[in-house]
């Protein structure tokens, strides 16, 4: 489906983000992008998406072929109308829109009505609250239901490509578990994903195969299966993952003994 070969990207004149990227997406693949912070993650999906521009960057070398299209040269809108749509970081929903215009905006590229209805009910399936949500400001939502939108939006176009950037950033756990059982969901029904994440747990845990980035370069690629057994990864992903949601649970338990505390506390002062 996707085909980046020698990809190299620009900001201005002088900065060098991405350094020779290939990265291969089959048609029914999720493919995990993993890296630490300015490893070229959002790049790597600005360079797909053609939003590159906004950003003040240039694809300075090497392509993208979408199927037999190459997209590299092709602004945003073409690029989502031939079936790439991205959810970017941060979910920039429209926060004074209801809900529901939110889902409407996503579809006004729909083919027709009917697309548009069966978009929607996708949509709904994947994420019953947005239906219970569906009056109610966007802006007023949870972040996990807010990430939801962002990737219900997304969905109302019919993607054949979903590239999520940063899905998992700033959620609960268990809000994690909900949005990776919806991208299992996604890719069932037929839909690949690149998927960008610093939650190398969860990000593994849904995918096919995976690429770790290091200053714009690859360090690491294969099967999500391999690099869950590899020590690199291991020890620079998943043994810091896992110890910063230890260490969460532990001060999470701490807080809950003292809030024990004080109201044994209260109880006896009265």
């Amino acid at each position: 489906m996707l085909t980046i070969r020698d990809l190299r990207v620009r900001y201005g004149r002088s900065v060098a983000a991405l350094h020779g990227i290939d990265l291969e997406v089959p048609d029914d693949g999720v493919v995990a992008v993993l890296g630490s912070n300015g490893a070229g993650k959002s790049t790597l999906l600005r360079a797909i998406s053609g939003t590159l521009r906004m950003h003040r960057g240039t694809v300075s070398g090497g392509q993208i072929h979408y199927g037999d299209r190459r997209i590299d040269r092709l602004d945003p809108a073409a690029i989502v109308r031939l079936g790439v749509v991205g959810v970017p970081e941060g979910r920039q929903i429209f926060a004074r829109m209801t809900v529901e215009e939110n889902l409407r905006a996503g579809g006004i590229g729909a083919s027709s009505a009917t697309d548009r209805a069966d978009a929607r009910k996708r949509v709904l399936d994947l994420f019953p609250v947005l239906a219970e949500r569906a009056k109610q400001r966007a802006g007023l939502l949870s972040g996990g239901e807010q990430q939801m939108l962002a990737i219900g939006r997304a969905l109302m176009t019919g993607p054949s490509l979903l590239l999520l950037d940063e899905p998992s950033l700033g959620l609960a756990p268990k809000v994690v578990e909900r949005i990776a059982e919806t991208i299992r969901e996604i890719h069932a029904q037929g839909t690949a994903v690149v998927l960008v994440e610093q939650n190398a747990v969860m990000a593994l845990a849904v995918a096919d195969s995976a690429v770790v980035l290091e200053v714009g370069k690859v360090a690491l690629a294969g099967s999500a299966e391999e690099l869950s057994a590899s020590e690199d990864v291991q020890r620079l992903y998943l043994g810091g993952h896992a110890e910063s949601q230890a260490e969460a649970e532990r001060e999470a338990e701490q807080a809950r003994a003292v809030r024990a505390s004080r109201r044994g506390l209260s109880r006896w002062a009265g």
